[in-house]
């Protein structure tokens, strides 16, 4: 269809939204499909109730034990979102493991250390991504405590997200991606007196463990374009426009066939008079949205600390709370660090995270 639009203040997304007044975007395909806007003198997320199923929840993952083990949180057939944690002082798992159910990303949340592949030793610390690609072995040897945030692709390979216009050294250049150091492997290995020689694969969500009688981290050299890489997010450098709102999807940092991962980082906020400087309020049309606060101050949601997690799911319209726009003032940038996860196809809940759900989230919107 073509671009349509009637009544007024419609020339540009973002902007020139009259005092009194909210825009709110209806859009398709997680922001990258067909949208339009409209102009209303009260946002859409006024409810006095909602009642059936279609609501947004908020968990805080602080309360979840996740020591030594992984835990499920939200789940597909094409994601499966897990928190996992590794400590530094417990007994180390002496074991290479391979996903071959899919591609493995880590995200960082606290903590440092190193992980040990075939390829060479990547080292890790708060803010990182580390991936993972289908079956590639891999050992984490934690320096201190780490809880990662894990995001399994299951029926695609995780890539780097088109830049377009923008150039092939927008949001991440190429130097930016951190590759295996395999002389650093053998000297971790060394250091420790370390022999990994058992490999677990999951496989269908089961395990199998193969068991060899010396180190199966034992390469001498390497060459391909299939490898563990990470990302750390001081080197991702947000896509901006000082006169207009950007979408979601202008902060895209890898993407899958059905979700895409996003990292929001402090940027500065938009500079012309009249542009919109908070979240837009919006419904993401036919994607589930999972936001997890990482570190800083959220400005745009109320009571929020570092470690939760928010699951908006397809159809439900949302915004900033109230507060948040009246107290965008004078603001000049944001200062926040949150991942997020927008999913094609709806998400579960496991009944862990739904043991940390703030079952009253929905009415954080509602004026106090």
């Amino acid at each position: 269809m073509n671009h349509h639009s009637q009544g007024k203040h419609t020339i540009q997304a973002h902007k020139g939204i009259p005092d009194g007044h909210f825009e709110e975007e209806q859009g398709l395909k997680g922001f990258f499909g067909k949208v339009s806007h409209l102009i209303k003198p009260k946002p859409s997320t006024r409810w006095t109730n909602i009642e059936g199923p279609l609501r947004p929840h908020m968990f805080d993952l602080c309360d979840i034990d996740v020591s030594e083990k992984q835990v499920d949180l939200l789940y597909n057939s094409q994601v499966l979102i897990s928190m996992g944690e590794y400590s530094a002082s417990g007994k180390k798992r002496q074991i290479s493991y391979r996903n071959a159910d899919g591609d493995i990303m880590y995200f960082c949340h606290h903590g440092k250390g190193e992980m040990l592949s075939e390829y060479g030793a990547l080292s890790y610390r708060k803010g990182s991504y580390i991936i993972v690609p289908k079956s590639l072995g891999h050992t984490f040897i934690p320096k201190s405590d780490s809880r990662f945030l894990i995001v399994e692709n299951k029926n695609s390979h995780y890539k780097e997200p088109d830049r377009g216009m923008a150039g092939k050294n927008a949001v991440y250049d190429q130097q930016a991606l951190v590759r295996p150091n395999l002389d650093r492997l053998h000297k971790v290995l060394e250091d420790l007196d370390y022999e990994i020689c058992q490999i677990v694969v999951k496989r269908l969500g089961e395990e199998t463990t193969f068991s060899y009688e010396t180190s199966v981290y034992d390469t001498i050299g390497w060459k391909g374009d299939l490898y563990p890489y990470s990302l750390h997010v001081d080197d991702i450098m947000p896509l901006m426009s000082h006169r207009a709102h950007l979408p979601p999807s202008a902060h895209g940092t890898f993407i899958a066939r059905d979700f895409i991962v996003c990292t929001f980082l402090p940027r500065p906020l938009e500079s012309d008079s009249d542009a919109l400087k908070v979240p837009f309020y919006h419904q993401n049309i036919d994607y589930d949205e999972v936001l997890f606060y990482h570190d800083g101050d959220f400005f745009s949601r109320d009571n929020l600390h570092a470690g939760m997690m928010s699951l908006h799911p397809a159809g439900f319209p949302h915004g900033p709370h109230p507060k948040a726009v009246k107290s965008i003032g004078d603001k000049t940038h944001t200062n926040e660090y949150a991942v997020m996860i927008d999913a094609k196809h709806p998400l579960k809940m496991t009944e862990a995270v739904k043991s940390v759900e703030l079952q009253s989230y929905w009415k954080s919107w509602m004026e106090k």
